[in-house]
């Protein structure tokens, strides 16, 4: 117990110092846009804001992240693979902060499909390696090329519902905040970690992202790396030994950044469109079309994945038949609301 009661303490410190760096960062970083001029302007259609808005958000994120891990790193004794993955985390994380920073950079257009692909696919394939993968599927390349897809799926996930002021930022906080509730248990360290440090670091931005004064946005520098570390993150724990559907718990943890990109590459298809070209059809932006403030999206939103987030660990805490049930009814919900929300006129 007294183990738990001071790793925790390690865990709330991991937390509170992302959170501070990311305050002190992010302004910091803000005036550094505007500078240079590194401004994502409202030039496509699909482009939601109306203003030109200082982007490098994400590099405050990152910054907050690493810094805060490298620091508790001297503040206890990591087993060796801890470090190791840790390692792996914050490389493959710093490859995916450049790759956005660089296609943010080379906006209205930002680099092609295939390059950015090419870069996630590589990153995937490189954490697989080390040793950080699915783990519960056989046979072994089965598993690795899943954790390949999921690693580039949930990355791009948290990119593509990054159209709305604090939505993806707020949604990889409570993410995190997620993992770190369901993996405390075990004592999973870099897991718990790397959770505590990225929800401190993404909530640290949330406010300038929402200020009016000094509004910035992540860029797909920042929403690739929060991506990537969450799609990271989820295979670093077994979940639990009492139901083995808990391992699916993942699954709603990170539904809202799933579900929308599902959503809208299957409403693109409809159209006949590729679901790589950039539209308006995201859930986000039909409930703004109801009537609903983004604020309130947002709220809605955020509410909605602590819901999931509580619904994923009670799925690893009970028998098989009612964690069967858990996924039925939230799964029906899911198909319920789509089927509306398809209705809505964007």
């Amino acid at each position: 117990m007294d183990v738990l009661i001071y790793n925790f303490g390690l865990y709330l410190a991991c937390f509170a110092g992302a959170l501070l760096l990311s305050l002190a960062l992010t302004p910091a970083l803000r005036a550094l846009a505007v500078r240079f001029g590194h401004l994502d302007a409202p030039t496509t259609h699909v482009k939601t804001h109306k203003v030109a808005t200082p982007l490098l958000g994400g590099v405050a994120v990152a910054a907050a992240f690493a810094a805060s891990l490298i620091a508790i790193r001297f503040l206890t004794d990591f087993p060796t693979g801890t470090l190791r993955d840790l390692r792996v985390l914050l490389t493959g994380g710093a490859v995916m902060l450049l790759l956005g920073l660089i296609d943010d950079l080379r906006k209205p257009h930002g680099l092609g499909v295939k390059t950015k692909f090419a870069v996630q696919f590589a990153v995937a394939g490189f954490t697989v390696f080390y040793g950080i993968k699915i783990d519960f599927l056989q046979p072994s390349y089965l598993a690795a090329a899943l954790s390949v897809l999921w690693i580039v799926g949930v990355s791009n996930a948290f990119n593509i519902i990054d159209i709305m002021d604090g939505l993806s930022a707020s949604q990889a906080a409570l993410a995190a905040a997620g993992f770190l509730l369901i993996a405390l248990p075990s004592e999973s360290i870099y897991v718990n970690f790397a959770s505590a440090a990225l929800c401190g670091a993404a909530l640290g931005f949330l406010p300038y992202n929402f200020s009016r004064r000094l509004k910035i946005f992540m860029g797909d520098s920042g929403s690739l790396f929060c991506g990537y570390i969450l799609a990271v993150i989820a295979m670093g724990t077994s979940y639990t030994t009492l139901n083995p559907l808990g391992v699916y718990a993942p699954l709603f943890i990170l539904a809202l950044p799933i579900y929308d990109t599902i959503f809208v590459s299957v409403m693109r298809l409809r159209r006949g469109h590729s679901p790589f070209i950039g539209s308006k059809d995201h859930y986000a932006l039909r409930l703004e079309a109801l009537g609903f403030s983004r604020r309130r999206v947002v709220s809605i939103s955020a509410l909605t994945a602590a819901g999931l987030a509580v619904a994923a660990f009670l799925v690893t805490q009970v028998p098989m038949e009612w964690g069967a049930l858990i996924y039925f009814v939230v799964g029906g919900e899911f198909i319920l609301v789509s089927l509306a929300i398809a209705k809505i006129k964007v």
